[in-house]
């Protein structure tokens, strides 16, 4: 099973769930800190790649191909309203991307995206659910890998691996 560490600073501290993250063998780690300063956000990446260093954890960076080239880390996650796919492909070692619908996560593919993070499936605090079904779609329809967010605990990965899902991606379910 892949997963995969959202952060989100409003959550806690991302250092610290960085490292606990890498210790518990997080496949990837996505930064996702859209408001920082470009200057801020370059030495927090670079803080978590040299936490990652020397291990199986990625780092990827969220819709930054600029902060993932300078800081030199493993790639760049694009939300569904991000940067072209296609010409980020050739810049970046991984690339994933966020979908929210069959036909996004079709175009992800084709585009050269690496894997897909689908959702929310779960509700969560700020958005409302698409369910099961549209991810068991979504997993039938591509052969990159998927990974589930929204509303991930322990107790709910069975359903989303009983999808043919690859994964999950999440931020709480990394914080503590």
């Amino acid at each position: 099973m892949i997963r995969c560490y959202v952060t989100d600073r409003r959550q806690g501290d991302i250092v610290n769930c960085a490292r606990r993250a890498v210790n518990e063998a997080v496949d990837m780690i996505q930064v996702r800190e859209k408001d920082l300063a470009a200057a801020n956000l370059f030495d927090l990446v670079c803080t978590i790649r040299d936490v990652a260093r020397g291990t199986k954890t990625r780092v990827l960076v969220n819709d930054r191909v600029d902060i993932a080239l300078a800081a030199a880390v493993d790639g760049v996650h694009l939300p569904s309203n991000g940067l072209p796919a296609d010409r980020v492909r050739p810049l970046v070692k991984v690339l994933g991307m966020s979908v929210h619908a069959l036909h996004e996560a079709i175009a992800a593919e084709s585009a050269g995206a690496d894997f897909i993070v689908f959702g929310p499936i779960f509700d969560t605090p700020g958005k409302t659910a698409v369910g099961l079904d549209p991810l068991y779609q979504v997993v039938r329809a591509v052969k990159i890998p998927v990974l589930a967010i929204g509303g991930m605990t322990t107790e709910r990965i069975p359903q989303i691996l009983a999808t043919g899902a690859a994964g999950i991606a999440g931020i709480r379910l990394f914080q503590g």
